[in-house]
C-alpha cells in the first residue's frame, strides 16, 4: 500500500523550503533586519567572547576581566547604507563600539576602519580603528555623556552615504564628518565590538539597515 501525504503537510513542507531559502525581507520603510535574535547566521566572530541573551548580541562578562578587544562582524560587506540599532554598556569602565566600512586584519583580533564609539567619555564619536587611531570627529567632550541613559537601552542611527558619516544617538545628531582622504575605503564589514578591559558587557540588538544609492561625488577641500 503506497502512503499519500496529506496535502497540508505538502505545503508545509513546501513553504518551510521557501523560507529557509529566502533573503529577509524588507519591512515598509525599507530596513531589513541583520540579527534575527536566535542564532549567528550571518555572522562570525569569537563566540567564547559573544553570545546570545534575551534577543540581544552580548559580547563580554561581569564576571572576568575582557581579555582584549574581540569584534563580531557580519560575513557580507556594505557601502551606503543607514543602520540603526539598540545598544547598552554594563560595567564599570565599560567601552564598546559599532564597526562600519571595516575589514578584518588578518591573523589578528583587530579590525580596522570607522567605529561609531561607545563610552563614557567616548559617546557618539567617530573612531579610526587600528588606521589613524584617532577621533576624527565628535561632540565637545562635555557634551558627550548627554544623550545617553546609562546602564539602559539606547538607539544608534549610523548614516554612510558617499564620504558622509552622521551618526545620532537617541535622535542627538553626534557626527557629521566628510571623509577627506580619497584613499580610505567607503565600503566594508559592520561589527559590535567589546573593548578590552574590566569586566563589562556590550548588548546590541534591533540591528536593521536600508542600503541607500550611491551619493554623488563632492569635492573637499
Amino acid at each position: 500500500m503506497r502512503y499519500i501525504l496529506p496535502t497540508f503537510w505538502l505545503v508545509l513542507v513546501a513553504s518551510t523550503l521557501l523560507a529557509a531559502d529566502r533573503r529577509p525581507e524588507k519591512s515598509d520603510d525599507g530596513f531589513i533586519s541583520l540579527f534575527d535574535g536566535k542564532t549567528f547566521d550571518g555572522w562570525e566572530g569569537n563566540l567564547e567572547v559573544f553570545r546570545i541573551e534575551d534577543g540581544a548580541i552580548v559580547g563580554g562578562s561581569l564576571k572576568r576581566n575582557v581579555a582584549q578587544n574581540e569584534f563580531l562582524c557580519t560575513k557580507r560587506e556594505y557601502g551606503d547604507f543607514e543602520l540603526r540599532l539598540r545598544f547598552k554598556l554594563l560595567g564599570r569602565g565599560a567601552n564598546a563600539g559599532v564597526q562600519v566600512r571595516s575589514q578584518r586584519i588578518p591573523d589578528h583580533h583587530e579590525m580596522i576602519g570607522y567605529q561609531p564609539d561607545l563610552g563614557d567619555g567616548w559617546w557618539g564619536c567617530l573612531y579610526d580603528e587600528s588606521r589613524r587611531r584617532k577621533v576624527l570627529a565628535g561632540p565637545p567632550e562635555d557634551q558627550r555623556d548627554k544623550p545617553v541613559k546609562k546602564n539602559d537601552w539606547n538607539e544608534y542611527v549610523i548614516r554612510c552615504q558617499g564620504r558622509r558619516i552622521q551618526l545620532w544617538i537617541n535622535d542627538h545628531r553626534t557626527v557629521d564628518y566628510t571623509e577627506p582622504d580619497e584613499s580610505i575605503p567607503q565600503s566594508g564589514l559592520i561589527g559590535v565590538q567589546i573593548h578590552g578591559g574590566p569586566p563589562s558587557e556590550a548588548w546590541y540588538k534591533d540591528i536593521r539597515i536600508k542600503e541607500l544609492p550611491a551619493a554623488a561625488p563632492r569635492n573637499v577641500d
